[in-house]
Order: C-alpha cells, then structure tokens, then sequence
C-alpha cells in the first residue's frame, strides 16, 4: 500500500514536472526582486510563486496527455505510457492545479488574474493544437516563459528595463532550447502532425538555428553591465555563465548522438537557472537603486 502511494506520488510529480514548474514561479519571484530592487514581503513572494508553480504545472500535465502518442517512441517510462497514472488522474490533477494557481492570484487583484488566466489558455491551446505548428508552437511556448519574469514585475506595477531585459533572455533562450530539444525528438515527432523546424529543414538546420539564439541571449546578458543598471559582480556573474553555457553550446552543435545532445541542452537549461539564482541573490544584496 504504502509503496503504491509511493509510486503514484513520483508519477504525480513527473507529470507537473517539478523543475519546471518551480523555475515559472521562481522566475516570477525573479521578477519581483528585479521589479523592487531588494527581496519582496514573504507572503508575496509565497502567492506569486504558487500561482506560477500551479499554472506551470498546469500545463506541464496537459503536455503529457497530448504528447502520449510520441511518448510511447521517445519516453516510454512517462507515467502515462508506463501505466502509473490513468487518463482520468491526469485531468483530476490538472484541475486541482488550476484551481490553486487561480486561488492564487487573489493576493495581487483581477488584472494579474485575468494575465494567469490568459497565460493558462494559450499554454493548453498549445498543447491542444499549436505545438503541431512548428516554429508557431516553440515561440508560443518561448512568449509564456519570459512572461514569467516579466509578470513578476507587472504584479507590483514595475515593469522596468531590468523586468523588460531578462524577459527578453528568458524568451530568446528557451526559444534556442525548445528548437534544440525538437531536433533530438525528431524520430518521436514524424508520427505526428508536428511540423518542427528540425523536421521541415533538417536536424543541422535547427541546431544552427538555436546556436544562433544562444549566441544572441550571451551578448543580451552583458547588456545590464554596459548601461549600468548592474555592476562588475553582475559582469563575473554574466561572463562566468556565458563562458561555461558556450562551452555547452558547441557540443550540442557537435556531438552526433542524441542522448549526448539531450544532455547538453539539460546542462544548459540548469546553468540558466542557477544563473537567475544568483542574479536574485545580487540583487538582493547590492540593494535598491
């Protein structure tokens, strides 16, 4: 009994995706702390990341349903393909989510919560239809995730250039990161109707393709150095990250497996998140502007 609960726990937690969905409300948290310039009041931060954490989540177990069909090809150990959760589980889940990420919204008022809802619908649009649309389908998914960060700020009336510019890399990278992540599923994807770019134009092509959109968000990230908003801790911080996640890049470019590549594009969606750790933890430190 109790390894069974134990079982459908972890199922339960592999379809909500517990990294991402704690990178969406850590990423607004983000945007709050960039948004005030110091640490924002606990509870706060605490509805803001649930609210993220849910919707995120949200998403994330609508995605399995609708990615079954690859899943048995790509990732037959996803707790639907393998049997651990039933079809109406998912969808018991999903809406449990949903509700306590609208529950949520209610510390910061109805125009955040008509945002979350609007972020909501696209993302299960997409998992419903737009991901067949290729390049539609990874700037679809690209947009929710800047938004993150850049709801952190919305949520405190504080868009600033800061809010505006990691929204920005937050979107130019997970833009490079979902077109690389399509050219390693491309066997799984042409029993699809999905039309990728790696399956119109090539894996090579797509590769290139999100080399190009890392290569931007490296030059994006010493942005705040150069205009001043951030200083040279913030510049070791931006070199360290690039230097390394570069370093991730050219493998991924270069090395011919996929189980190799699948790696690379992993390395560098966590030295992403560390990186925006640690530009929190600065900005904590160095204080209000």
């Amino acid at each position: 009994m109790v390894s069974g609960i134990g079982i459908k726990a972890r199922a339960f937690a592999e379809l909500i995706r517990l990294d991402l969905a704690f990178g969406a409300g850590f990423f607004l948290v983000a945007g709050l702390v960039l948004a005030l310039g110091m640490m924002p009041p606990p509870e706060m931060a605490l509805a803001g990341f649930i609210m993220l954490f849910c919707i995120s989540g949200a998403a994330n177990i609508s995605n399995d349903y609708f990615d079954r069909e690859v899943d048995r090809i790509n990732r037959r150990d996803r707790p639907l393909p393998s049997g651990r959760v039933t079809t109406h589980e998912l969808w018991g889940l999903f809406s449990i989510s949903t509700l306590f990420g609208l529950v949520a919204t209610a510390f910061f008022g109805l125009s955040v919560l008509a945002l979350v809802i609007l972020l909501w619908f696209v993302s299960l649009l997409y998992n419903v239809k737009i991901k067949d649309y290729g390049l539609a389908g990874n700037l679809v998914v690209a947009f929710c995730v800047g938004m993150t960060i850049v709801t952190g700020g919305i949520t405190v009336g504080a868009v600033s250039g800061p809010v505006l510019l990691f929204g920005v890399l937050a979107f130019i990278f997970d833009l490079g990161e979902e077109i690389a992540s399509d050219a390693m599923d491309l066997e799984g994807d042409s029993l699809q109707a999905s039309q990728s770019l790696a399956k119109t134009r090539g894996r090579k092509f797509a590769l290139r393709t999100a080399g190009i959109l890392f290569a931007t968000f490296f030059l994006l990230t010493l942005v705040p150095f150069f205009t001043g908003w951030f200083g040279y801790g913030y510049l070791l911080l931006a070199v360290i990250l690039d230097l390394w996640m570069i370093r991730c890049t050219v493998r991924l470019l270069t090395d011919r497996s996929i189980e190799e590549g699948r790696m690379q594009v992993r390395r560098l969606y966590l030295s992403w998140g560390a990186f925006v750790i640690a530009l929190v933890i600065y900005r904590i430190l160095i204080g209000p502007s």
